[in-house]
């Protein structure tokens, strides 16, 4: 549920773990050690053990790396942490740079002296990441070598243990097909493969219609799976995650091994001589290590999983859609408080808390979906900006308050942002929300032919920011789960979307503008791609969106006479189609409000 986070961008704190680090590195023969943000499953969501980045760093964000050398070290991050990194971390010890701009295999070969071992855990870098990492370090004249342990670990004296939280069966009645139906559909598309190994947990909830409680905010049950040609499966996980009940469900389509396991069983693929399937994008290096060593031939592809847990079935559409009906009326309520509490005296916390509880109201919330981001004034510029108790800040008459939160129920996970003027916006602020507006209504209104990627739509959000001569560093929309992971792949709308968009995709559809040290602005619905009408005349068929959030766009910060017939024919068919979804058991005082804030223009 909601947190803020201990400020922990302490110079000295930075520096001397860094020497600790060192330290270390030095008792093992190493010059450098390489720190990602990530755990064995190379995911987005990680448990407290595996928060290596931020213990050293102090930086907080969901991606980034770190790399330390004897006498320098860098940190890199991307487009959406350039500001939240210099705020949590000490840049006179780690170097903020561009993952994208500068990534760390160009660092790498510019820094790392002739003769070094650059060291990393294989557990913690990807087939792909670490193929790069190798090529750099050998053209700086250096190496790239593995360790038993991570030499972090060892000098993170307080480090948490492994979390061990249980497992559920996920109701057939969500899911919408049984798990044996889905591992037949996966052993089915191996294509010459014996065996797919599968690392990312949201895949393996998926396929064996399970949750877990392993990470903040997201069900994901840490395990790894191996599902093979044959429909067999393997499940290898802490057996204290598993109750009575959990077995029960599993017990007629998988074979239940202890987490330690696993290698045991990559080597016996190995003595067979078969062919396993791994995706190098998300496969931690340590497994396609053992599966080489031990004779099995290594065969890349895209995890199987990825793709048919990304296009939902009927179950999991019906399920979203209620689960956003459920939190549009949750958050119109924060909305119609947020306008009467701000003329009192607000700040981001207690806003954040607020929004918490009118969801936790419903009696269905799970968990927040992430933390909740709640930006006011100038913190609205950090694209995922997390308030804390010292950066907490007030809102402000004057201000553009942003927040972007979302909810996980037992039936969807929900992901909205809403920005609202306290007090009267400024012209340019009317005019900047106005621009991200009609991006926004450019994606939800678009058509398109089958086998359309993301990259391929994304100027339509971008091109009246774009007329303007501004832009926003952040893809325009991420796939979401059902009741998983709030970013789920491979579906996004960016400039590097390149899967084709299909039925079923729950995407966001979220452009934005920030004026660094002043205001963010950002307006995110969630969508679902669906089979369009024929366009009368039209000689193809065509897909498009779904709108599945239900809450109102401020229409304060709206300047109208920058909208076409057609966007404002949107915008007041979208609030028409709130205000009748969800004002349902509103109070009168919450009703009154809904009404002028779905009011036509």
């Amino acid at each position: 549920m909601f947190q803020t986070y201990d400020d922990t961008a302490n110079p000295a704190l930075g520096a001397e773990r860094a020497k600790r680090l060192r330290d270390e590195l030095r008792a093992r023969g190493l010059d450098g050690f390489l720190i990602p943000r990530a755990d064995e499953h190379q995911g987005e969501y990680v448990p407290p053990h595996a928060e290596r980045l931020r213990w050293l760093t102090g930086f907080s964000g969901s991606a980034g790396l770190a790399i330390v050398l004897l006498d320098k070290a860098a940190i890199f991050i991307d487009g959406r942490y350039t500001l939240q990194v210099r705020g949590q971390t000490d840049i006179a010890v780690f170097e903020p740079k561009h993952l994208i701009e500068e990534p760390p295999s160009t660092w790498v070969e510019a820094n790392l002296p002739k003769g070094a071992k650059l060291a990393y855990d294989p557990w913690l870098h990807t087939i792909d990441a670490v193929a790069r990492l190798k090529a750099a370090a050998e053209k700086a004249g250096g190496t790239l070598v593995t360790v038993d342990s991570n030499p972090l670990d060892a000098v993170w004296s307080d480090q948490p243990p492994p979390p061990v939280a249980p497992i559920a069966p996920h109701d057939l009645k969500y899911a919408g097909e049984p798990a044996a139906d889905k591992l037949k559909r996966v052993s089915a598309s191996l294509d010459g493969a014996d065996a797919a190994m599968l690392t990312m947990p949201d895949s393996i909830a998926w396929a064996f219609n399970i949750r877990g409680n392993d990470v903040g905010h997201t069900p994901l049950p840490l395990s790894f799976a191996l599902i093979h040609a044959d429909g067999h499966a393997e499940l290898f996980i802490n057996s204290a995650k598993v109750d009575d009940k959990a077995r029960a469900h599993l017990g007629n389509i998988v074979t239940l091994r202890e987490r330690d396991e696993l290698g045991a069983a990559l080597d016996a693929l190995g003595a067979s001589k078969k062919t396993v399937l791994v995706d190098p994008a998300t496969c931690a290096s340590w497994i396609n290590d053992r599966l080489s060593a031990s004779g099995a031939t290594v065969k890349r592809g895209t995890d199987p999983c990825e793709l048919p847990k990304a296009c939902k079935n009927e179950a999991e559409v019906n399920g979203t859609r209620a689960a956003h009906l459920r939190d549009g009326k949750a958050l119109t309520k924060f909305l119609a408080w947020l306008e009467k509490a701000s003329k009192d005296g607000l700040d981001e916390i207690t806003a954040a808390k607020k929004l918490e509880a009118f969801r936790a109201e419903t009696g269905e919330l799970r968990d927040v979906s992430f933390d909740t981001i709640s930006g006011a004034g100038p913190n609205g510029a950090i694209v995922h900006y997390r308030v804390t108790e010292g950066t907490n800040q007030p809102l402000i008459s004057g201000d553009l308050f942003l927040v972007d939160s979302g909810a996980q129920y037992l039936d969807g996970t929900t992901d909205v942002t809403r920005t609202v003027a306290i007090g009267t916006p400024s012209a340019e602020q009317r005019n900047r929300f106005t621009l991200v507006l009609k991006g926004h209504i450019g994606i939800a209104t678009s058509r398109f032919p089958s086998g359309t990627s993301g990259s391929q739509l994304d100027a339509l959000a971008r091109m009246a920011l774009w007329k303007a001569g501004l832009d926003y560093d952040h893809g325009t929309g991420h796939g979401v789960g059902s009741y998983l992971s709030v970013h789920e792949g491979p579906q996004r709308i960016s400039k590097l979307g390149s899967v084709p968009l299909k039925p079923g995709m729950i995407i966001s559809n979220e452009p934005g503008y920030y004026k660094t040290g002043a205001y963010g602005i950002r307006i995110e619905n969630l969508l679902v791609v669906t089979e369009a009408a024929m366009i009368a005349g039209g000689e193809r068929p065509m897909l498009g969106f779904e709108t599945l959030t239900l809450a109102p766009i401020d229409l304060n910060c709206v300047e109208p006479e920058l909208l076409t017939a057609e966007e404002k024919n949107w915008l007041n068919a979208y609030h028409l189609r709130v205000y009748d979804a969800v004002s349902d058991g509103m109070d009168v005082e919450t009703l009154a409000w809904l009404k002028g804030a779905t009011r036509a223009i």
